[in-house]
């Protein structure tokens, strides 16, 4: 097997295809080959030291991907081996094969491709364990997604519209506020050209959205709290432009509102079972056709450095998959 090597998280440049001995699952485990595999935000800042996960050296980056089960290891009964799966474990996706562990391995229905599955787990999870779960979305209710044209983002629009609720999309570009209208975004706001808080105030009548859905953190966060309605919930996803804003808690007295946090990670650790039927519904929707990632294209596995690299330029729309 082949797989990109990091022996020292000082950047995407110390990454290295090595050939590496074809590992045997233990106790667990399955091994599969990787047909396709998602490039996020967390795989970036893991090979720069800089994630809150720091995995044991040298590790294989890539935390999400698809593909075939090749064999299992003893005590796994739910796979079988060539049974397509998808899989959220942290690490490995970036090679031809990996280790995984049984229990992450989602097996994947008739007719989902390699592509959208090594793109699915994590946005899709997110958005929905943050919009249903936390925030307890209601139909007919407004939400204003931030970064709303990367993948957890787009996510949120797809999910909340299958929710029945009004979706306002910000992004930084016209490009990106068409791709959000493009997959059911109600209103967008272009936050590179127009002034957030007066967008929003236009389109929500004054009242402000129900529910803020914010990967983004940084500079419009607390803008957009401000603007948030009565009763509202800010959900705080995560903080892809870099800085962690603090918020003055007298906003959230005044709007009888809500900061909510978003930990889909631990609460698929803490509550499995509930985290097993939330995939289920995911898995459903896909199959309906209300829910598809937005893929922004897919590179060969070999020209990973590339891929970081037009990820870093924010230029990625939806999901970047490198395949084999």
């Amino acid at each position: 097997m082949h797989a990109w090597l990091c022996t020292n998280p000082t950047g995407v440049d110390a990454l290295a295809w090595t050939e590496l001995p074809t590992p045997t699952p233990q106790a667990g485990e399955v091994l599969i080959e990787i047909k396709a595999a998602s490039l996020n935000f967390p795989d970036l800042l893991i090979v720069q030291n800089k994630y809150q996960m720091k995995p044991p050296l040298p590790f294989v980056p890539g935390s999400e991907y698809a593909g075939v089960v090749q064999a299992v290891g003893e005590g796994v009964t739910h796979l079988q081996v060539g049974q397509n799966v998808a899989c959220l474990s942290g690490t490995g996706g970036f090679g031809t094969h990996t280790i995984a562990p049984a229990a992450r391995c989602m097996p994947l229905p008739e007719g989902f491709s390699y592509v959208d599955a090594a793109a699915f787990i994590m946005i899709y999870a997110t958005s929905h364990h943050a919009l249903v779960d936390r925030a307890q979305l209601k139909a007919g209710e407004t939400v204003l997604v931030l970064g709303a044209a990367g993948g957890v983002g787009t996510a949120a629009i797809q999910i909340a519209k299958a929710m029945g609720a009004r979706v306002i999309a910000a992004a930084s570009s016209a490009e990106k506020c068409a791709l959000c209208t493009s997959i059911g975004a109600d209103a967008t706001i272009n936050y590179s050209q127009e002034n957030l808080r007066d967008a929003i105030k236009a389109l929500t009548d004054g009242k402000g959205p129900d529910v803020v859905y914010d990967p983004v953190g940084g500079d419009f966060a607390e803008p957009a709290f401000r603007s948030i309605a009565w009763r509202g919930r800010y959900l705080v996803v995560g903080f892809a432009s870099g800085p962690i804003p603090a918020l003055p808690f007298n906003l959230a007295l005044l709007k009888g509102a809500s900061i909510v946090g978003v930990f889909w990670g631990d609460f698929a650790r803490r509550e499995p079972q509930a985290n097993a039927a939330m995939m289920g519904e995911l898995a459903q929707w896909y199959g309906q056709g209300k829910i598809k990632p937005v893929i922004d294209r897919t590179m060969p596995m070999a020209e990973l450095p590339a891929a970081y690299a037009h990820m870093g330029s924010r230029g990625v729309m939806g999901k970047l998959v490198m395949v084999n």
